[in-house]
């Protein structure tokens, strides 16, 4: 169907109009808008497909004499694209959506391109209002019309580096020629990083010095297009530019930047869910948080204060546990689960010597007395949790001081089951999990059923995580075998995880006969809005005040995807993943040689084929994970080797693993991305080193990508300095 030339209004870059992006579009509204700042934007028009304004040009001799004015005597090329009321936003760019043609001459030639950009908004028609008033018509597209520039050197240029999530830097990428290139993708280019103030940080790849694409001049020409097109809207932008043959500067486009990467605050604590993840692999609710994780933050605290590996003044201001939407995660320097950032700095410090010589004092002194103390504190626990009654049976008083006693209890047992951790040997090497393992098997080979079995054999807890909404289940098949030796054989640590556990289901408990008290026809769902609550809210309830509407308001957490090995936040309070060390860091499917070193778990050596759970398991799986959780155990018998991203040596599952030779490796940086599902492995737990085993496809593709590996060990060594700024631990 042919253009009908009646219904084009002409509206020109310099008008009035033209800055509105419910006439023209966004991408002619923001260049006139730019024009008239004084940015370097070429002459132009749009065409808008319907009489906007009676006082516009409109028509068939209106189009023509626009036309003409651009092609000039010489007869110009000129390029056509599309200006749509979706692109160019704040939401989306909706970058190449839409149709540009570019090199377009003659008036026959030109009606063809205003068509083809008219039918791509039919093609693509996108369900976003315009910006700034109603939807243009046509599928909220006009079309610009510009002169084609005959560029020496084109590119893109981010006013902030959205792959950094930095705005101190700008990111430029150009090539020889049109920007057009580097849009399609049919040319890499040449990618540069500079400050704000046109000092040259990093090109990739590199560049002779003599013979730079963009010299000293040209970036310099570009940071002030840059720096200015951010006073005139406010922002960072993203923008099309081209140098022309007598090297002046042209701004092609100019739209918010879209997808800019999380960057840390300054000073962001480096988080990782490693040391706790196994004990609440899950997303917590508000009053799952207040009743389980602040006492364990608070007995690590006691536990590194006893100690004295740490600071006081550290200790009242940085919690060792926290939470980020409801994913438990611990501060890693804290815990000392990573070396310190500034070891040179330690290395001349007189007073990490003397609060070593202060711990070493107070260590054997605590290592002495220590399984005495756990012992009497596990006893007081037994004996209380024996003396309290059937959750039925209880009035609310009673139901609020049992929760308060389980909330400081907690904060006991977890300081002296860390503090056995460090200080105390395993003994005979049990765990409560292998012990409730070996419970299970037999309890159903005999066929009791599972909720006898948790009656009468608490151990069973510890198979399963805590949780207020979700009762305990058992997991199906095990394969283990094993004879029960009985809880009073567990070595001290373990005999505090367990009552840990059992304190964790009593509180659980009492919640859930709460709820039933409080459940009516009307709010059924009573439970998972007490879950909303915070722990004072649940004591004023208990102690007699009314349920409030406003609970019934509050809406649980959903899910959230599993925290990255180590993060740091950003100042929306978002986690932004630690780039991690050596090639390949975070690429996803990456297949580096050699070895990945993480921490040794013991097990041995072994050989099999990695397996991410997805599918049939291998004969000889080696179970390739990000975290160490509990619910693993039943696939350890007959595994080649365990890797995790994430976890502790002295985990339940490390330990288990032990028990059964299973070789295992934990903390090795992005397994699942660099060890792909089939994907032969050696894993040696003595060690800790995990190599893969690359086909011969697999090596040519290495080869390939080796130039690439070696870009990214020179931006991780230019980064460097950057991260360990970052830290604010010692």
């Amino acid at each position: 169907m042919g253009i009908c030339l009646e219904r084009l209004a002409v509206i020109p870059l310099d008008s009035e109009e033209a800055g509105d992006p419910a006439l023209t579009g966004a991408k002619a509204a923001r260049l006139a808008h730019a024009a008239a700042a004084g940015l370097p934007v070429l002459p132009g028009f749009a065409l808008v497909p319907e009489e906007p304004a009676a006082d516009l040009p409109t028509g068939p001799s209106a189009v023509r004499e626009a036309w003409r004015g651009l092609t000039g005597e010489e007869g110009r090329s000129l390029i056509v694209r599309s200006s749509s009321a979706y692109e160019d936003t704040a939401e989306s760019s909706m970058a190449g959506l839409f149709a540009s043609e570019l090199d377009v001459r003659g008036w026959d030639d030109f009606m063809t391109a205003v068509q083809k950009v008219l039918d791509s908004s039919r093609r693509s028609r996108a369900p976003a209002p315009a910006p700034g008033g109603d939807d243009l018509p046509n599928g909220g597209m006009a079309v610009l019309v510009q002169p084609m520039l005959r560029t020496a050197v084109g590119g893109v240029m981010f006013g902030a580096d959205p792959l950094a999530g930095r705005e101190d830097r700008i990111l430029v990428s150009a090539v020889r020629g049109g920007p057009d290139q580097l849009l399609a993708g049919t040319v890499q280019g040449i990618r540069y990083q500079v400050t704000r103030h046109g000092r040259l940080v990093a090109t990739e790849p590199r560049e002779p010095r003599r013979d730079r694409l963009l010299g000293h001049r040209r970036i310099s020409h570009l940071v002030r297009l840059a720096r200015n097109a951010e006073r005139v809207f406010g922002e960072p932008q993203d923008m099309e530019f081209g140098f022309d043959t007598d090297n002046a500067l042209w701004l092609f486009q100019a739209r918010p930047i879209t997808a800019m990467a999380l960057r840390a605050a300054r000073g962001a604590r480096l988080l990782g869910p490693g040391p706790v993840a196994e004990t609440f692999p899950m997303v917590l609710q508000p009053l799952e948080e207040d009743l389980w994780v602040a006492p364990m933050s608070h007995g690590l605290t006691l536990a590194l204060d006893n100690a004295g590996t740490t600071p006081r003044r550290i200790l009242r201001s940085v919690p060792p546990v926290t939470t980020v939407d409801g994913r438990v995660a611990a501060d890693l320097r804290l815990l000392g689960t990573v070396p310190s950032a500034h070891p040179v700095l330690d290395f001349i410090n007189p007073l990490p010597g003397a609060r070593r010589a202060s711990a070493a004092w107070r260590v054997g002194r605590l290592k002495s007395a220590l399984p005495l103390l756990a012992v009497d504190l596990m006893a007081e626990v037994d004996r209380e949790l024996a003396q309290i009654p059937p959750p039925p049976e209880m009035l609310s008083g009673a139901i609020l001081a049992a929760l308060a006693w389980g909330r400081n209890v907690l904060s006991s047992l977890h300081a002296q089951e860390s503090l056995a951790g460090s200080l105390v040997g395993g003994g005979s090497g049990a765990t409560a999990v292998g012990e409730a393992l070996a419970v299970l098997a037999e309890g159903r080979a005999r066929g009791v059923p599972d909720a006898e079995l948790l009656a009468r054999h608490p151990v069973l807890l510890s198979l399963v995580p805590p949780s207020l909404q979700r009762p305990a289940r058992l997991p199906r098949l095990t394969g283990w075998t094993g004879a029960s030796r009985g809880v009073e054989a567990l070595p001290v640590r373990e005999g505090l995880r367990l009552r840990i556990r059992w304190v964790q289901e009593m509180q659980a408990s009492l919640v859930r006969e709460y709820a039933a008290r409080l459940r009516t026809a009307e709010r059924p769902d009573v439970l998972r809005r007490l879950s909303t609550l915070r722990w004072p809210e649940l004591a004023e309830l208990l102690g007699g005040a009314p349920w409030t509407a406003e609970f019934d308001e509050r809406e649980p957490r959903p899910d959230a995807p599993p925290l990255p090995a180590a993060f740091r936040l950003s100042p929306e309070n978002l986690p932004v993943a630690e780039p991690t060390g050596g090639r390949g860091r975070g690429r996803a499917g990456s297949r580096d040689r050699g070895h990945h070193t993480g921490q040794g778990a013991g097990g041995g050596h072994g050989t099999g084929t990695a397996w991410h759970r997805h599918g049939s398991r291998p004969a000889h799986a080696v179970l390739v994970v990000r975290t160490l959780d509990p619910d693993l155990a039943a696939e350890l018998p007959d595994l080649g080797g365990l890797v995790a991203e994430t976890g502790s040596v002295l985990s339940h599952l490390a330990v288990l693993a032990r028990e059964h030779k299973v070789p295992t490796v934990v903390g090795v940086p992005d397994a699942v991305e660099r060890f792909p599902q089939g994907t032969e492995l050696i894993v040696d737990g003595t060690s800790g080193t995990v190599e893969a085993l690359s086909t011969e496809g697999e090596q040519e593709q290495e080869g390939e990508g080796e130039g690439e590996g070696e870009r990214d060990e020179e931006e991780e060594k230019e980064g460097k300095g950057d991260a360990e700024a970052g830290a604010d631990l010692p």
